[in-house]
């Protein structure tokens, strides 16, 4: 396979500024050369790392309690091998977590967990993970500014202010901790001990970046952020919705910030003691920075802040696909029509690919998987309805829709497909559940539109409501207005994002006894009910992260879901075919329901939550 670029830091420290200057450009030559090798020999790579995985993990149980008995080739890979999700998967992920350190899913120990932002049963998925796979993860992350340095130049000349947190984590029976993907990124000797880099040159020191506390964190790295701010040339965040909270904490505590600059000291809520060390190499009293930024935050409007208060930024990096892309005007207001950058696409199972046309317009990104990442398949799913944007494929897969999967190379234009990955960390044929869209090819590999993640309904920030949770979490709710002989005749839900944070929106039509009235506060209860039927993910996002504001519950007026009905036969739906969506999007259905509104409830209070497993104990 080709080899991987090296990044600047594998060459000397104490470069000076030319001969780093040559380096950049040798470098990012390199890792262009690399995208261009791996993509026109995808093929050719694709079955050279599925081999090395299988050989590597031959003596793994499972792969021998499938028949696969050593065989490396393609053809009996495929022959042999189910293609699971992770529920077929879990028992063996339990020995793992529970202990058991022999050879299970792949011959190499099992480093930990990532957690998932998908859910299973009301928890976070665990994914097993290596070693090495951090090697793999930045290897990716070389990749990117090669790439956008083509489209930005200059960028070695600045800083970036990047909003990055670390969430908590724990540990499982048998010792190993699970975390999510990104914490484990950052609390690595790949992130903490980087050695010099103009290109992964932050605001924020590492100290405020790993502060398990979400407003020091905060509060922070925008301290840093703004002492610095004629040096920013790009910000950003993982996800829109994290950036947006960073600016709304911004619009909160401006005053507060402002003084600390005024005066360099740091505000007495700030009490980890490596964060305000850190701080202090940073601050310092500056009396004109302060005005000026106080100027700026205490003008009537908040119209382009971004690129008033760091006048230099050139772009903001975050993911804006999927269901991310509702925060899009909300960044373009505040930043004036900065382009959005999306770069990458990963997830906790596995790291994909790169976006080779990094300035394109939101609606049109699109990612080039890397062959050398994982061994891709895809299964066709075909479009159910492009109101709901909902899409139909089987749950569990008999021979002949196995068959049915297709190799990297052999995607079509234009057609959707599921993901399915064989990873080095021991995930076999696995359904990651994102859909995606051929949207082109880089040489012969393709590159993809993230349609949305299969099944889900809801979702402000890194939360992931499905229709059956969402379903069940109504039913456990709706045994609240028995006693007032009510009931819920419809029902649907839209993630509501007009404010910051975001939250759930659950319109209800009801019948009811005319002559009986029920209480706000049964409706309030229901809105609690439903909070604490939701997965951990969601709870941690409104009880931690702060991520996700209380869940509403609006009941609409008798007839609201008949009409509901009438408008998708007028848009030319079939009356045999439809059915109630369960989640809404498109605004003229959200403002047929909002105009049918008679009363809206606010949950009272935050649903429960701790960290990790309900069995596990926590580990900061």
């Amino acid at each position: 396979m080709p080899e991987a670029p090296k990044t600047l830091s594998d060459y000397a420290d104490n470069c000076v500024d030319d001969r780093i200057g040559c380096i950049l450009v040798e470098n990012n030559n390199k890792a262009l050369q690399f995208i261009e090798d791996v993509t026109s020999d995808a093929d050719q790579v694709q079955q050279q790392v599925l081999s090395e995985i299988l050989s590597r993990s031959a003596n793994a149980e499972y792969l021998q309690r499938n028949g696969l008995n050593g065989s490396t080739d393609r053809e009996t890979f495929k022959k042999i091998m189910p293609v699971v999700t992770y529920d077929d998967l879990k028992p063996d992920i339990e020995r793992i977590a529970n202990g058991d350190t022999s050879p299970i899913l792949c011959s190499q120990p099992i480093s930990e967990f990532l957690t998932s932002s998908g859910t299973s049963a009301g928890e976070r998925k665990l994914m097993p993970t290596i070693e090495e796979e951090l090697d793999r993860r930045s290897q990716l992350y070389s990749l990117l500014m090669p790439v956008m340095s083509q489209f930005v130049p200059g960028l070695e000349k600045g800083k970036g202010m990047y909003f990055l947190f670390i969430k908590s984590e724990a540990k499982t029976p048998g010792g190993l901790v699970a975390r999510p993907v990104l914490t484990s990124y950052y609390k690595s000797s790949h992130f903490k001990e980087r050695p010099f880099d103009p290109y992964t040159n932050y605001t924020s020191p590492n100290e405020t970046i790993l502060c398990l506390d979400s407003y020091q964190s905060m509060y922070a790295q925008l301290l840093c952020g703004l002492c610095q701010n004629n040096q920013v040339l790009r910000v950003g965040a993982v996800f829109a919705s994290g950036f947006i909270r960073a600016i709304q904490f911004l619009e909160k505590h401006w005053s507060l910030l402002c003084k600390d600059i005024r005066t360099g000291t740091i505000d007495s809520k700030i009490t980890d003691s490596s964060v305000r060390e850190a701080i202090l190499k940073i601050l310092k009293p500056d009396s004109k920075l302060a005005d000026f930024i106080e100027a700026e935050c205490s003008k009537g409007s908040w119209k382009g802040i971004i690129t008033r208060l760091w006048p230099n930024t050139k772009y903001i990096d975050v993911i804006v696909t999927g269901t991310m892309s509702q925060y899009i005007p909300t960044l373009d207001y505040y930043s004036n029509g900065l382009p959005l950058v999306c770069t990458m696409y990963a997830s906790s199972e596995c790291y994909f690919g790169i976006n080779l046309n990094p300035l394109c317009n939101p609606s049109e990104v699109s990612y080039t998987l890397i062959p050398t990442m994982a061994y891709f398949e895809f299964l066709p799913v075909n479009r159910k309805n492009g109101m709901t944007g909902s899409f139909s494929e089987p749950t569990s897969l008999n021979d002949k829709e196995k068959q049915e999967l297709v190799d990297l190379v052999d995607v079509k234009l234009g057609q959707y497909y599921e993901l399915v990955v064989t990873t080095y960390a021991g995930l076999y044929r696995y359904r990651v559940g994102d859909i995606l869209r051929v949207a082109g090819f880089k040489n012969k590999a393709p590159q993809f539109n993230f349609i949305c993640r299969k099944n889900v309904v809801l979702s402000i920030d890194s939360d992931k409501t499905d229709e059956l949770e969402l379903q069940t979490a109504v039913k456990n709710a709706e045994t609240q207005l028995l006693p007032f002989d009510a009931s819920i005749r419809d029902y649907t839900s839209y993630a509501d994002t007009s404010t910051i944070p975001g939250h759930y929106v659950l319109y209800w039509e009801i019948v009811v006894n005319d002559e009986t009235s029920i209480p706000a506060s049964v409706f309030e209860d229901c809105c609690f009910t439903i909070e604490e039927s939701l997965n951990s993910v969601y709870r941690q996002g409104r009880v931690w992260d702060k991520s996700i504001g209380p869940l509403e519950i609006k009941i609409v007026e008798n007839g609201t879901f008949d009409k509901l009905m009438d408008f998708a036969l007028s848009q030319g739906a079939s009356i045999n075919q439809y059915k109630t969506p369960r989640c809404v999007k498109y605004v003229p259905i959200i403002e047929l329901l909002n105009s049918r509104v008679i009363k809206s409830y606010l949950s009272p209070k935050c649903p429960r939550w701790s960290p990790g497993h309900k069995q596990w104990c926590t580990q900061n």
